[in-house]
Formats: C-alpha cells, sequence, structure tokens
C-alpha cells in the first residue's frame, strides 16, 4: 500500500471528492468519490475506480462504455481531503456523451469577446493537438480492435515513416497545385501521422514545444 494513503482525511462517510482532469489539455473531466478500496483499486489497475453513492458499490469508470481514464498522476490538496487526478481519457467522460460533465454554463462566456483576434483559436489548435497526442498514447497502452492508429502502432516504425512521407509529398503536392482546401487536408493528415510517431517514439508535444522555444530569436 502507498504509504502516503494514511496521510489522507476521508470524510466522516469514508469518501474523498475526486477531481479528475484530462492530463494533455487540464480540462476538468468530471468529480466524484473515492474510499479506500477504490482508490486502493486505481493505484493498483492504473485506471480510475469511484465509489457510486446512489447505488453504494464500487465502480470502474468505463466498465460497460468502454471510456475508460488512464491514470497518470494523483495528487491531494493542503488539508489532504481532496484528490486531483490527471488522466488519460479514452472516450467522454459524462454519462450523456459529452467530453466534461462541466457543460452547462451558470455565466456566459463573454471572455471570448475580449479575446485579442487569433488567440482563441490559437489555443483551440493546441488543444486538438494534445488530445490527439493522448489519444495515440491511449491506444498504445491499451489496443482497440479496428482501431487504425493501434494498426500503425503494431507495425511499426518503418511503417509509420511510410506514412508521415507519403502524407509529406501529399502536403507538397496539393501546394503546387495551390489547391488550399487540400492542402488543409492533406496537413491534417501529416500532422496526425507525425503524432503517431512522436507517440511511438514516447516523445511528447511538450518536447517538440521547448525544442521550438530554442530557436525563437527576440
Amino acid at each position: 500500500m502507498n504509504d502516503r494513503l494514511k496521510d489522507l482525511r476521508f470524510g466522516e462517510n469514508g469518501l474523498l471528492p475526486a477531481i479528475v482532469q484530462d492530463a494533455s489539455t487540464r480540462e476538468v473531466l468530471m468529480l466524484a468519490y473515492m474510499n479506500h478500496e477504490s482508490l486502493q483499486r486505481t493505484l493498483e489497475t492504473g485506471q480510475t475506480h469511484f465509489w457510486s453513492r446512489s447505488r453504494g458499490e464500487l465502480w470502474h469508470k468505463g466498465a460497460t462504455s468502454g471510456n475508460t481514464q488512464t491514470v497518470q498522476a494523483i495528487r491531494y490538496d493542503c488539508d489532504a481531503d481532496a484528490l486531483l487526478i490527471a488522466v488519460i481519457p479514452a472516450g467522454p467522460a459524462c454519462h450523456t456523451g459529452m467530453r466534461s460533465c462541466f457543460h452547462n454554463p451558470l455565466i456566459p462566456e463573454n471572455c471570448a469577446q475580449e479575446t485579442p483576434s487569433g488567440i482563441a483559436a490559437e489555443d483551440e489548435g493546441q488543444s486538438i493537438l494534445r488530445r490527439l497526442a493522448a489519444v495515440v498514447r491511449d491506444r498504445k497502452v491499451h489496443p482497440k480492435d479496428g482501431s487504425y492508429t493501434c494498426r500503425l502502432l503494431a507495425e511499426g516504425r518503418e511503417k509509420i515513416l511510410k506514412k508521415v512521407g507519403e502524407e509529406a509529398f501529399e502536403v507538397a503536392l496539393a501546394s503546387v497545385t495551390e489547391d488550399r482546401g487540400q492542402v488543409i487536408y492533406e496537413t491534417a493528415d501529416l500532422v496526425y501521422h507525425m503524432l503517431v510517431l512522436l507517440g511511438y517514439e514516447e516523445i511528447s508535444l511538450d518536447e517538440i514545444a521547448s525544442e521550438l522555444e530554442h530557436r525563437v530569436r527576440p
């Protein structure tokens, strides 16, 4: 058993609130509760397990839906009475099919009106790259039948490199023909296959960003 479990302060009902967030995008996905058993099961299996207050039983997130959550990190707050769990989600966190359970706005999001042009789109672009990278990592750990990503990863470096080369050629060809829409389409294919390559080599987007940061000149 993890020695730090003794530091946790479970409530009178034996439960701790657990906030689950996407490890790549930091988006909050859901709030659930854990008792000693579900937390221990989470630590042992590497996937989230919770305690259902309504059913009064342990439940493995995604056991029936397939929308499992692979744990990357678990932290507890300064009072040791709440958990923050970073995961790689294999699908929507919400039973409604929404990516996050927190999809009902109480206050309208007006900040976008005050955001400089291009910033919101930039953040969205970074988010989708991180989400795709997370999916690739999850497919590598938890293969799924019929998944093209899983097939590429299983076929290995040579096959992935071949696809990257093919897609790079398609981008160049589309550019030569001055077909803007096709350039966008083929670039998306290239980026996806590059993410598969990075996942295969276990290279993170943060490492790529760090290298690019070194090349920035004032």
